[in-house]
């Protein structure tokens, strides 16, 4: 078998880039749309959505490396079948994956503009203490609630970045607003690792920590329909400062109608945790069009 079919067969079991590009792609055009449109700026250049694109995207890749080295151990032990406890790459091929990744990074990031490094910084500073479980791994996994938390952490951090592509080569400092709009994005962040991470009882797997086993079927869904109530939440506050309440409301509104049918399904109808999971994808997906790319398309 050849390196690249190798490597296509990895992305696609552990970062397809059909399901996670558009999301990402979606995720990055927001934060530098936000950016501008908060800041009554004009259209941000193309640079601006290429860079933070591509260094969101290889951000989530290194954090899914970053989760091959965490989980050697478990993996090998409860989940033979995954990449690298199969033999299909090594951990010495990730680590220059991630590597090669870091260098495309700083490459766009000096491209654009010098001054993003510091901020990439924070953010690779976060990941690598993410890796190291922030040095208290098994105090963590005893708190399945607090891990969950810590590890979300990231993506308000990416979410900056995001916008630091448009208002840092700009404006040289952060406009107000972006509280709300980074706040949404941690919390969308829960809703997607809560959906990924629901399952019937009979779809469990030994040694697969997930949070229907933690908090049954009907309080896993409770849990990520309430995560996706204090995601509007936030996405309404932050689009106050766009000028663009309603559209949110109602877009996301209609979404969380579409989930509450989804968790009746799961939890009263034996429906796969799966839908749960393209629910996520679908929420994620309007979340970040109706606070970016859809207020910049139609003010301008």
């Amino acid at each position: 078998m050849t390196n690249f079919q190798r490597a296509w067969i990895y992305q696609k079991e552990r970062f397809p880039l059909l399901a996670h590009g558009p999301l990402i792609a979606a995720f990055s055009a927001c934060a530098v749309s936000f950016s501008s449109l908060v800041r009554h700026a004009p259209v941000p250049g193309w640079a601006m959505y290429v860079t933070a694109f591509v260094v969101c995207l290889l951000m989530f890749l290194q954090l899914r490396i970053a989760d091959e080295f965490k989980d050697a151990e478990d993996d090998a032990r409860w989940r033979p079948y995954r990449p690298v406890p199969r033999g299909l790459v090594t951990l010495c091929e990730l680590r220059l994956v991630f590597v090669f990744a870091a260098a495309v990074q700083i490459g766009l990031v000096l491209w654009l503009d010098p001054r993003l490094l510091w901020v990439l910084g924070i953010a690779w500073t976060y990941l690598t203490l993410m890796s190291m479980e922030f040095f208290c791994r098994e105090w963590l996994k005893a708190r399945p609630v607090v891990y969950l938390v810590s590890h979300m952490g990231i993506m308000p951090l990416v979410d900056f970045f995001g916008t630091a592509c448009e208002w840092l080569p700009r404006a040289g400092k952060a406009p107000g607003g972006l509280g709300w709009f980074l706040a949404a994005s941690f919390f969308n962040g829960v809703v997607i690792e809560l959906g990924r991470k629901l399952r019937q009882p009979a779809d469990e797997e030994e040694g697969v920590e997930t949070y229907s086993a933690l908090w049954g079927v009907r309080g896993g869904a409770t849990m990520w329909l309430a995560t996706m109530i204090a995601t509007l939440a936030c996405a309404i506050m932050a689009a106050r400062g766009i000028g663009f309440t309603l559209p949110v409301a109602c877009g996301l509104g209609a979404v969380l109608l579409v989930a509450f049918r989804a968790v009746f399904g799961y939890a009263h109808r034996g429906m796969s945790g799966k839908k749960i999971e393209i629910v996520s994808a679908v929420w994620t997906l309007a979340l970040y069009l109706l606070l970016g790319l859809v207020p910049l398309f139609l003010k301008h």
